[in-house]
């Protein structure tokens, strides 16, 4: 395992854990990546998976829970911080990138300097 790259609150480890429960997936890596799209150009993607790639992953632990990310991806989510916030409205995880420059009105993709990634019309 390495470094952290992206890092994960307790209270969003112990959502994640609960997801991991309900869909029978414990034991399974949460893969954190940055897609293409969106109205800024990229968008976040939470997910599960049992396969790391050595030659293309990173992968490390946080509260008990195994991360991976790929390498490509690295320098986008680097330093970003993913939390639970729990409000009167509901709950969610929200997502903390130091590397964005830009985020559309709605909050769900992003740019950074050196990556605008592929806008889509919204």
């Amino acid at each position: 395992m390495t470094k952290q790259i992206v890092d994960i609150t307790e209270a969003a480890v112990f959502h994640i854990n609960e997801m991991m429960e309900n869909n029978e997936q414990q034991g399974a890596y949460l893969r954190v990546s940055v897609k293409g799209g969106g109205c800024s150009g990229l968008t976040y993607a939470m997910g599960f998976d049992t396969e790391v790639d050595d030659e293309a992953d990173e992968a490390y632990e946080e509260f008990g829970l195994n991360i991976v990310v790929a390498k490509q991806d690295i320098p986008v989510l680097n330093g970003t911080v993913i939390d639970f916030k729990q409000s009167l409205m509901g709950g969610g995880f929200t997502i903390d990138n130091p590397n964005a420059i830009a985020s559309c009105g709605c909050g769900s993709s992003f740019r950074t300097a050196k990556n605008a990634g592929t806008p889509a019309n919204c």
